[in-house]
């Protein structure tokens, strides 16, 4: 299962794509209170609705620190080195993607989308994250299915 110009390329795509999310998910367990980290979470001039809303972005902080980092590391790391468990663990982390964004759908559109507007928020803050997902977990299934792409 040797890593193809489709691995790197959605590798890539992943990499692009969550390090921005991962720093930011640093930066709420870091200065959790700090404006940069609201500007960087909620969006322009925004504040946190209530504290359920402050605790969840530090929920999904942790959880994505202690869950899905790991996953896309090791994962990406297995891939290139053409091993099976690579492309399981990628997956894996694609699903996780799929699952907290259809939370996310719910949870933030009516409060991250106005402030951000429907470019950023249907490329950036939302739907990079779903394509990069779909690509992650389709992939890997048909990579571990024997199919070279």
């Amino acid at each position: 299962m040797h890593p193809t110009l489709s691995t790197w390329a959605i590798i890539v795509f992943g990499i692009v794509t969550l390090t921005p999310l991962v720093l930011a998910q640093l930066s709420i367990l870091i200065w959790p209170d700090s404006e940069r980290t609201k500007e960087l979470l909620i969006g322009k001039e925004e504040d946190w609705r209530d504290e359920t809303h402050f605790k969840m972005a530090v929920g999904a902080a942790w959880a994505d620190w202690l869950f899905f980092v790991p996953l896309f590391a090791s994962g990406t790391i297995g891939m290139i080195l053409g091993q099976s468990w690579g492309y399981v663990l990628f997956g894996a982390a694609g699903a996780c993607s799929l699952y907290i964004n259809v939370i996310l759908w719910f949870t933030e559109k009516d409060y991250v989308y106005p402030s951000r507007g429907p470019f950023k928020y249907f490329t950036y803050y939302w739907g990079f994250f779903v394509y990069w997902g779909i690509l992650a977990l389709t992939y890997s299934v048909i990579r571990i299915a024997g199919v070279e792409l």
